[in-house]
C-alpha cells in the first residue's frame, strides 16, 4: 500500500472562466442587432414596404395628419430625408400631401387607403420574422434576453450624457 495517491484534482481541474470584454460583447451585440434589422427589412420590403417606410407611415397612421416638418422632427431625420421619403410614398400613392391653407409652403400629409393597407400588409411580414427569430428563444430565455435589454437599455440612458 505504499505508493502514491493519484493526482484526482488534476482530472476535475477547469481554468477558470474569464470574464467577456463588454467592448466584444456590445460589438457582437450591435452584429446581431444589424442582422435582425436587416431580416426584418428584407421580410417588410418584399410584402411591399421597407422598414423605413413602415415606421413613417406607422407614425401618420398614429397621429393623423402632419406636416413634414413634424415627421421629420418625430422622426430624428433631416427635413430632406423626409421629404424624398415623402415624394417617393406619393408616387405610389400611399400618401397624399396637401399644400397648408395657411402656408402654402408648409405640405400637410396623409396616409391614403392604399397606405393603411400597405403598413399592415409591412407591419404582418415584420411581426411573422420576429416571431420566427425569437420564437427560437425558450420562455426562459426570451424573459432573461428582456432583462438584459432593459438594462443595456438604461446602461446606455446613463452612459449616454456626458
Amino acid at each position: 500500500m505504499c505508493g502514491t495517491i493519484p493526482d484526482v484534482m488534476s482530472k476535475h481541474e477547469t481554468t477558470p472562466p474569464t470574464s467577456p470584454d463588454p467592448a466584444d460583447v456590445g460589438l457582437r451585440f450591435l452584429t446581431v442587432a444589424h442582422q435582425v434589422r436587416t431580416a426584418v427589412d428584407q421580410h417588410m420590403a418584399a410584402a411591399g414596404l421597407s422598414l423605413a417606410r413602415t415606421k413613417l407611415l406607422r407614425l401618420l397612421a398614429q397621429r393623423g395628419a402632419l406636416h413634414q416638418a413634424e415627421l421629420a422632427e418625430a422622426l430624428g431625420q433631416a427635413p430632406r430625408s423626409v421629404t424624398q421619403a415623402v415624394e417617393a410614398l406619393e408616387r405610389l400613392r400611399l400618401v397624399t400631401r396637401t399644400p397648408d391653407p395657411v402656408d402654402r409652403r408648409r405640405k400637410t400629409v396623409t396616409l391614403t387607403e392604399q397606405g393603411h393597407a400597405a403598413l399592415a400588409a409591412g407591419e404582418q411580414a415584420g411581426t411573422g420574422i420576429l416571431q420566427r427569430i425569437f420564437g427560437a428563444l425558450d420562455t426562459r430565455q426570451l424573459t432573461r434576453l428582456e432583462q438584459l435589454l432593459t438594462d443595456t437599455d438604461e446602461a446606455t440612458r446613463h452612459s449616454a450624457t456626458p
